[in-house]
């Protein structure tokens, strides 16, 4: 039924309702929401009175609820449990709702309703101020003001790199399927725990292949197996299968699109009258311009690129021979054990999942903000997996919790946050409903869940994330939730994990699920003393995946290669220039399997997540300075960060809380780079 789809469900805090929903319904209620949005926006277009704020911005704000509402339930299925219907239904509208956004966006009469109320602006309320000048710089840059035929040639190039990005998408999550590394013995899965091995073997049984195991691949280059499993072939065979992703040729095969899609961005940045797509992405984020954020990069990069070097050397003296790709996560286990008397992998009966989730994520988000969850079992998710729970606020509902742990051949790879539903007051909705997606392979029945150390940082990561869409209070849809600048929104999800290793946090959930030992005291101090170590290669990694995100989207239309096969030539130029081109260290995501860049929000924008952890470095600071974990502190960061949305330019926000900009030199002693 795509009422299902396109009304406000009934349920608590407007939660889907999944089970009345098809997969066949998605078409027709996004051609029905379509058409509902481009009524109304014709209404506004054709009201003879002048533009206000009330008559423009107003029923503009609401004219795309409906809409919302079934891309934001699409999305989430077509991300966590696609299919072919699903898949066909992405291909098929890639384009279409390219074309819509366009036929608002470059809509004249539309464009001079907003400039005529932008010249009233003085007259409103902050929030509503804010939102006006938000609309006239997207609109502004989406082209709203070129000429008829340039926008014409916009509309083109809109759809074409739609479709491209869809195509991107599909072909890496086929390709990584095929690519799964099949495995007949048990014993080359040495090293693996039983809850890994368990999983592999229930995903060999799910594809009905002859290997008894199956490992199944992740989004970035280093797989976490890596680190555990004792025979060096599987982890070459792995580590290999991880990077041939769409660069092997065939129907899967994603340079083609990848050039494409650079050059039609790149054509689009020029007629938008940018240099190049780098320079258009971030006149509308908090970096301002690609030379910003190429200066903060490159500033990191040659130190961080000589702490991999001596990294490097120490991990090739232990394992005596120079070590590859695939032998680095294994020796960095074997020099942290020998070093600091850690080894993350004997840790894992310590990280078991629930304990994490209840005593450990949801404990921390008790004590700053007076969240308690409960979980609802009366209510439906849109997978088996999925787990609901009730957020409240110091007894008030705020909301629902879903949480999506395990991997699947339907769920795309990596970890993220969604929304289904958003708090809004101008349409009435007071709480939201926010899913938390991860990839943790999934035990046996009865078996327990032992979450790597990487894996319980992402779930504290993704939950903050969690936490900025619950908390966020805004008046209108388009400033709610996370609608924050791209360069922004990681910021809370990074500072979310400081309590990871928060002693009370630590000491709630960290509890041994077999004999409920709380982790040695002795054990967290060397964890601490460790958390520098191997940071060469972590900050190498993501600078490297950082600058070629970069690097592809300055180029002009006419610098683009034209030859496949030249794909991963410009990746080796790009990263040698910068000193990041060490064999050794691949960057976390070459451009083959680049999904970031090439089929979600984060193009020329993948330096967020360092540009973000600067003021994240800064705030952890002020709450080691300020006694952390309380309810006080919570108020306030909630006050100045997670709560305004994006209801206000949020560095002005973080200023006006801490009384300046945030300094680079706590995130240059974080990351051993001071």
């Amino acid at each position: 039924m795509i009422d299902a789809l396109l009304d406000a469900s009934d349920l608590p805090h407007q939660l889907p309702r999944f089970a009345d929903i098809a997969d066949e319904d998605f078409g027709p209620a996004l051609d029905a929401a379509m058409a509902e949005q481009l009524e109304l926006i014709a209404a506004i277009t054709e009201n003879p009175v002048p533009a206000n704020f009330d008559n423009t911005v107003v029923p503009l704000e609401r004219s795309g609820v409906r809409l919302t509402r079934v891309l934001r339930i699409f999305w989430n299925k077509a991300g966590a449990d696609s299919n072919d219907t699903i898949d066909a239904v992405r291909s098929q509208y890639a384009s279409r709702l390219a074309a819509h956004s366009d036929a608002i966006l470059l809509d004249a009469a539309l464009w001079a309703r907003l400039q005529m109320v932008h010249g009233q602006r003085e007259q409103l309320d902050p929030e509503a101020r804010y939102l006006v000048e938000r609309y006239v710089t997207e609109f502004r840059l989406a082209g709203a003001a070129l000429v008829e035929d340039d926008k014409e040639r916009l509309r083109e190039l809109n759809g074409r790199i739609s479709s491209q990005e869809t195509a991107f998408e599909l072909a890496l999550q086929a390709d990584s399927t095929e690519l799964a590394v099949e495995v007949a013995d048990v014993a080359e899965l040495d090293g693996l725990t039983q809850g890994e091995i368990s999983a592999a073997a229930a995903a060999a049984e799910a594809r009905r292949i002859d290997a008894k195991y199956l490992l199944t691949l992740v989004l970035p280059t280093a797989h976490p197996y890596l680190a555990s499993l004792t025979d060096r072939d599987v982890r070459r065979r792995l580590s290999e299968a991880q990077r041939a992703r769409g660069s092997r040729g065939g129907p899967h095969d994603t340079r083609a699109i990848v050039l494409d899609i650079v050059r039609l961005r790149a054509e689009r940045a020029r007629l938008l009258g940018f240099d190049n797509h780098a320079a258009l992405v971030t006149a509308d984020n908090t970096a301002g311009t690609p030379d910003a954020v190429r200066t903060m990069l490159e500033r990191l990069a040659g130190p961080a690129a000589r702490n991999a070097r001596r990294e490097q050397q120490a991990l090739s003296e232990e394992a005596g021979f120079s070590v590859e790709p695939w032998d680095w996560s294994f020796y960095a286990e074997k020099v942290r054990t020998a070093t600091y008397d850690v080894d993350l992998a004997a840790l894992r009966p310590w990280f078991e999942a629930e304990r994490v989730l209840r005593d450990g994520v949801f404990f921390a988000a008790g004590r700053l903000y007076g969240l308690s969850f409960q979980e609802r079992s009366d209510l439906q998710g849109y997978h088996p997996d999925v787990r609901i729970f009730e957020v409240s606020q110091d007894g008030t509902p705020i909301g629902l919790y879903l949480l999506d742990l395990y991997t699947r051949d339907s769920k795309r790879g990596g970890a993220w946050m969604s929304s289904l539903v958003s708090q809004a007051e101008l349409l009435g909705t007071k709480t939201a409903v926010v899913v938390n997606n991860l990839n943790v392979p999934k035990p046996a029945p009865g078996e327990a869940t032992l979450l790597t150390w990487d894996e319980t940082r992402t779930l504290f990561h993704e939950f903050g994330h969690a936490l900025h869409g619950l908390l966020a209070r805004a008046t209108y849809p388009k400033l709610s939730g996370t609608n924050v600048f791209r360069d922004f929104v990681e910021y809370p999800s990074q500072v979310n994990e400081m309590w990871i290793l928060w002693p009370e946090v630590l000491a709630n959930y960290a509890v041994h699920h077999e004999t409920g030992e709380p982790i040695p005291p002795g054990v967290v101090e060397r964890l601490k003393a460790a958390e520098v170590f191997n940071e060469g290669f972590k900050t190498s990694e993501y600078l490297a995946a950082a600058l070629l995100d970069l690097a592809w989207h300055e180029l002009a239309p006419e610098d683009v290669p034209t030859d496949p096969e030249q794909v991963l030539a410009f990746e080796r130029e790009a990263l040698a220039r910068v000193g990041l081109d060490n064999p050794a260290v691949p960057p976390r995501y070459a451009t083959p399997y680049f999904a970031h860049s090439f089929s979600s929000g984060y193009a020329s924008a993948y330096y967020s997540y360092i540009w973000s952890e600067v003021l994240d470095a800064d705030t952890v600071a002020w709450f080691q300075d300020h006694g952390g974990l309380t309810r006080e502190n919570g108020d306030l960061y909630r006050q100045y960060v997670v709560g305004i949305g994006g209801t206000r330019d949020p560095l002005e926000s973080y200023r006006e809380w801490r009384g300046r900009p945030a300094p680079i030199e706590p995130l240059l002693e974080r990351r051993g780079l001071a």
